[in-house]
């Protein structure tokens, strides 16, 4: 009967799916490209990430979800719509129960977006649960136990603390800088140093490639390709690990400064729950080179990245399908 519910973890940079006893199902780049003349969608997920940056003037490549939440509405609509029926093979008619995730500090008017964009994308019932509290339950954590659990979700808008105790929230912070905010940082700092202009996915593969938070054991050199900005012609570089780390220093600070916070304003109960177990970090920025050793630095926790830190949040949410009691304590109204 609900074998057509699905979990959605609505990203920032990507969406995945997650069907009940079949696992993941679609996990694409949260980008739809869209014909400006005819307005219609010309691809959406991996085609449009192609495009990003190399389409003709009638066509946008859109990110409809900005720092964790809804940017462009109609967009993410036609978004979820494309990956509810791609999960559901073109069925139509077909209406099942979502789960979706969220940043932990959304407001009222951005969570009832989400839960319109999914109702009108064919949904009959929706339920929002908190995007660390998912990242914890699919990183494997005991939530439900009388302990504390501390989680650190780094996706690609928003960066969410949390700590968690018998299946509630002890304290949640989100700040909205992540991944494409690092992939930012290094457009910018490549264009002040060297008047070179990177498109953003350059950025993303410099930042996988040789981006880190902490020094490397042995250093890494990359080529890269852009517009010179004084001579407006395409150039060569080669620039170091260490420049990245440089360039990616703030934002990294910041997350760190977010964790330290999360830290102090724990019980003290709690804290030496954390002090045992350590934290946990989870999302695609927490592959970030080195940056489990950084916080280690910082915090004198251990630290220790999840199993599947790209999957954990919809692998949590698609744990709720078959959990309605848990769902029904967690989700937020």
């Amino acid at each position: 009967m609900f074998s057509n519910d699905l979990a959605i973890d609505l990203g920032t940079a990507n969406t995945l799916v997650y069907a009940r006893n079949r696992g993941i199902i679609v996990r694409e780049p949260s980008i739809v490209a869209v014909n400006k003349v005819t307005n219609r969608v010309e691809a959406v997920g991996t085609e449009a990430k192609e495009m990003l940056g190399r389409t003709p003037g009638n066509i946008v490549a859109i990110r409809p979800m900005k720092d964790g939440v809804i940017a462009d509405f109609d967009v993410t609509e036609k978004m979820l719509d494309h990956f509810i029926k791609k999960a559901h093979g073109r069925r139509f008619l077909v209406k099942p129960r979502i789960v979706i995730s969220v940043p932990s500090e959304i407001t009222q008017v951005e969570k009832r977006a989400v839960k319109d964009s999914a109702l009108r994308a064919g949904a009959t019932e929706v339920y929002l649960i908190e995007q660390a509290m998912a990242a914890a339950i699919g990183a494997g954590l005991p939530i439900t136990d009388p302990t504390g659990n501390m989680i650190v979700d780094i996706g690609g808008g928003t960066t969410d603390v949390a700590v968690i105790s018998l299946a509630g929230i002890v304290y949640a912070r989100s700040v909205r800088v992540a991944g494409n905010e690092m992939d930012d940082a290094i457009i910018q700092y490549i264009k002040r140093k060297y008047n070179l202009l990177i498109g953003e996915r350059t950025a993303e593969q410099i930042k996988m490639a040789i981006g880190s938070a902490f020094p490397l054991d042995e250093e890494m050199t990359m080529e890269i390709k852009g517009r010179d900005l004084v001579e407006g012609v395409p150039k060569t570089l080669v620039i170091s690990d260490e420049e990245i780390r440089e360039a990616l220093s703030e934002t990294v600070a910041t997350i760190v400064e977010a964790v330290r916070v999360a830290l102090e304003r724990t019980p003290p109960e709690l804290s030496a729950d954390i002090m045992d177990k350590g934290i946990i970090i989870a999302g695609g920025g927490s592959m970030l080179k080195n940056l489990d050793k950084r916080l280690r630095e910082e915090t004198g926790l251990p630290v220790s990245l999840a199993e599947d830190p790209l999957a954990c949040v919809v692998l949590g949410t698609g744990k709720m399908l078959t959990d309605f009691s848990l769902l029904r304590k967690i989700s937020i109204d």
